[in-house]
């Protein structure tokens, strides 16, 4: 067979691009070669409809065994009694979720998507917010913290079946304790989606959202540093609380329901061989070198934040605790537009993405934020000592962000930089 050399060099291309730039953006990470190795095997081939020892397909004994050793590795992770690591995608394990606890017409509550919030907690252009009815807490305009009196508030007048706590620009910790209560109080279900902060989660940086969260979320890319995909988790099952019952009139549990919002309900066939590069990356997060690793990314994050805080520039919160962070870039320059930053910034092999901030004046499509994140510049070797430097040539580009001559000037200083850096140092 003719090699498909037209991809091939793309594939070649892209590769290179990672190499020689600076990957900021926060929700991007590097994987492990036997990840992709993983990735890019034989178990491509396999049609597995249906969950282990219960297939819709024969010839799947070996499969079931890789998609129970994803199952097991995700729990001993997450501490979780019940997994299922087949949702094609974060926003696909939220979908089946809704899926299980919304009718059509149903309100839940989630972040408002300008505060940071995700698509698929209730954007009207996702399904999330055509099938139901999302009502959205925010930030507080002078912490720019979570608002958690006005979730209160809200979701007492509201009445949600479902509350959604996890974002996709949020740099502080969740109080998900808080959150059970106010939910307790309306009789809703509790769910975290946990996509961003999962592997710090993990690793217990962070607030763990069992045995608070009903279900939880996530994607396994990100800071879990495995391949694109998602995952539902229960800390532990319990009845359906609707009362809802099987042909032999037993109540059904959370997770038979979940297993069944995900296949038949939303997905087919799942994709066996990520699901083996997530079986792959999940035993790399129960690694002690992991736990290094996501302290690293920490303190990175820490570092970044501060110095661009010293630098003038208007970090939302006044900081981070995970992972990420939002840059208000109003502060320092007016009228930078985040379109324009991000444009400057991956001309000079530096990337990011422009975000909105609480209460911003733009629209969406140009935004007055950028949003960085240091879990791939991680993955790569980089220490807390780096990041000055990157956000002095951060600062240069944005302060120079039409000079081709200026920022050609960073980009060979970013590609000089980071051949000292391979694709994945742990």
């Amino acid at each position: 067979m003719k090699k498909d050399t037209q991809i091939f060099n793309l594939i070649d291309a892209e590769r290179e691009r990672q190499m020689r730039g600076i990957e900021l953006i926060a929700s991007e990470n590097f994987v492990s070669e036997q990840v992709m190795q993983a990735m890019g095997s034989c178990l491509t081939n396999k049609y597995a409809e249906g969950y282990p020892g219960r297939r819709y397909y024969g010839g799947c004994q070996v499969i079931d065994v890789v998609e129970q050793l994803a199952i097991d590795r995700a729990k001993q992770l997450f501490n979780a009694e019940w997994v299922n690591v087949q949702p094609h995608s974060g926003a696909q394990a939220n979908a089946a979720v809704m899926l299980t606890c919304l009718k059509p017409g149903d309100t839940f509550m989630g972040l408002d998507i300008s505060h940071g919030g995700h698509l698929s907690h209730g954007s009207p252009v996702n399904s999330s917010g055509i099938l139901y009815r999302p009502v959205a807490y925010k930030v507080r305009e002078d912490t720019e913290m979570i608002d958690y009196e006005q979730m209160e508030t809200i979701a007492l007048q509201a009445k949600p079946k479902l509350i959604i706590a996890g974002a996709s620009a949020y740099a502080r910790d969740w109080d998900f304790a808080r959150m059970r209560i106010i939910a307790d109080k309306v009789g809703a279900l509790l769910m975290a989606d946990i996509a961003h902060p999962a592997g710090l989660i993990a690793k217990g940086l962070l607030n763990h959202p069992f045995p608070h969260c009903h279900i939880v979320t996530t994607t396994t890319h990100k800071t879990l540093r495995g391949p694109r995909g998602g995952m539902i988790m229960i800390g532990k099952d319990f009845e359906n609380p609707w009362g809802l019952t099987t042909p032999k009139g037993e109540i059904k549990m959370m997770s038979a329901m979940l297993d069944s919002s995900v296949f038949p309900g939303i997905q087919g066939g799942p994709l066996e061989h990520v699901i083996a590069a997530k079986a792959v990356s999940f035993g790399e997060a129960l690694n002690d070198s992991f736990l290094e690793y996501i302290r690293q990314v920490v303190r990175n994050a820490s570092v970044m934040a501060n110095t661009l805080i010293d630098k003038g520039y208007k970090v939302v919160s006044n900081g981070t605790d995970n992972h990420s962070m939002l840059v208000d870039l109003r502060s320092r320059f007016p009228e930078l537009t985040g379109k324009m930053a991000e444009n400057a910034l991956v001309k000079a092999d530096i990337t990011i993405n422009k975000n909105m901030v609480p209460f911003d004046s733009r629209s969406p499509f140009l935004t007055s934020g950028i949003r960085l994140g240091t879990p791939a510049i991680t993955t790569r070797g980089a220490k807390e000592t780096l990041m000055p430097e990157i956000v002095e040539m951060i600062d240069t580009v944005l302060s120079n962000p039409e000079n081709d001559t200026v920022i050609k000037q960073v980009r060979e200083k970013v590609n000089l930089l980071m051949k000292e850096y391979p694709l994945f140092a742990y």
